[in-house]
């Protein structure tokens, strides 16, 4: 069994679970890295707070209480005669851990908007490589955990997978901070029917009610907090400005950018790109950007000016999106309303009127890893099949909504 901090026994009054311990001092070594605590300074749900003022809580918080749960959890299955050994315990828990590490500035929002086809997983990865190297291979088997080699795959589940640790946290840590109640789930049921066959996460047939508000929990969350009309505008507003900025900056360098901000301006980094540009990343957070639109509001570029102080001020674009195609003539209509209203060219209306969808559904039953109940025969059965609740299979369905956003119009 692990061993708890001896000489400096560090506690954290976490919000949603009270005092957390953190478990080695090892995890309080990485705890204390400069790479994690930027995530302080990375805000779990973008622009979230524009429509919950509550919502301003941090990746930090989120990770930290993902730990929490992990380490409940391969309590539970210790207790329930699974062999987990010391290195793994730890591994298992760093693996958690460092799993958003690589998020960058407003978190999904921006995610592709520094690094081309770089998700915050493989970033994730990357950090997790590098601190292996500066703590000379502590962290191997947590990479292999976090990239599924292990041989214990329940592990990895614990961390990726439809019922593991992350989503149990984020859920009942944003309905707390966003206040929809809607969000709660019950971590603690949920954790406690934990079950391995096989090497393979399962939850006991005991727990399958709770299973169920999860799904129906984690779909509520997602149109009325994550994919809320206003909280979709505003954030692809502020996409829809780093790509203004980096227009301009391309056409023009006289633009003010934080220097870790503008090292993305200058590079395009690959797939194939040399691992250095981590410390620069390592520097990026909301700040940059926060900073960095303040000035933006001044510029001459009325797209820029435009868009930063819409963001800043919260006078956010209007979002119509309904369950089918935007017809295209209704979209050249408003591009026409929009260009007689504003100083814009139809070459750049993009940037004030954009199209898109949204997408969601609460249950993928099509994927390698289902959530599977285990009845008392110990027969394993998906939950799509083993629930009684006829709506839980109707939540595997991926329902598509489609918006379109634009500025006000001028009288």
């Amino acid at each position: 069994m692990i061993k708890y901090l001896q000489n400096k026994k560090k506690i954290i009054n976490d919000p949603i679970y009270g005092f957390i311990q953190i478990p080695t001092e090892f995890i309080y070594e990485l705890i204390q890295h400069s790479y994690f605590q930027r995530l302080r300074r990375i805000t779990q749900l973008g622009l979230t707070s524009y429509v919950y003022p509550g919502a301003t809580h941090s990746r930090f918080q989120h990770v930290i209480g993902a730990t929490y749960l992990m380490e409940q959890a391969l309590q539970v299955l210790i207790s329930k005669g699974q062999e987990i050994t010391a290195k793994e315990y730890e591994g298992a828990l760093i693996a958690i851990l460092l799993h958003d590490i690589g998020h960058g500035p407003f978190s999904h929002t921006l995610e592709y908007s520094f690094i081309e086809n770089f998700s915050h997983e493989k970033l994730s990865l990357m950090f997790m490589e590098k601190l292996n190297e500066q703590f000379e291979g502590r962290l191997s088997v947590s990479i292999d955990i976090f990239t599924d080699k292990y041989p214990k795959k329940f592990l990895h589940q614990l961390v990726s997978s439809q019922l593991d640790m992350d989503r149990l946290d984020y859920l009942r840590r944003d309905s707390f901070f966003t206040g929809v109640s809607e969000g709660v789930v019950g971590s603690d049921r949920i954790i406690k029917m934990l079950v391995t066959r096989g090497n393979n996460l399962m939850i006991e047939e005991k727990g399958i009610y709770s299973v169920e508000k999860f799904l129906i929990a984690r779909r509520l969350m997602y149109w009325q907090v994550y994919l809320h009309k206003t909280v979709v505008a505003a954030e692809q507003m502020l996409i829809k400005l780093i790509k203004r900025a980096k227009y301009i900056f391309e056409n023009d360098k006289n633009l003010f950018l934080s220097p870790n901000l503008k090292f993305f301006f200058e590079n395009k980094i690959a797939n194939n790109s040399k691992k250095s540009f981590l410390d620069f990343f390592s520097g990026l957070d909301d700040n940059d950007i926060i900073i960095s639109i303040k000035e933006w509001q001044n510029h001459s570029d009325f797209i820029l000016s435009f868009l930063s102080k819409s963001i800043i001020n919260r006078d956010l674009f209007k979002i119509i999106i309904q369950n089918s195609n935007i017809k295209e003539e209704e979209i050249n209509i408003i591009k026409e309303k929009t260009i007689k209203s504003y100083p814009i060219s139809k070459k750049d209306i993009d940037y004030l009127v954009f199209t898109d969808s949204v997408k969601n559904n609460a249950y993928s039953d099509n994927v390698k890893e289902k959530i599977n109940i285990l009845g008392k025969d110990e027969k394993i059965s998906d939950i799509a099949i083993a629930s009684d609740v006829s709506n839980v299979a109707v939540l595997s369905q991926m329902v598509e909504k489609f918006y379109i956003c634009f500025p006000k119009f001028k009288n």
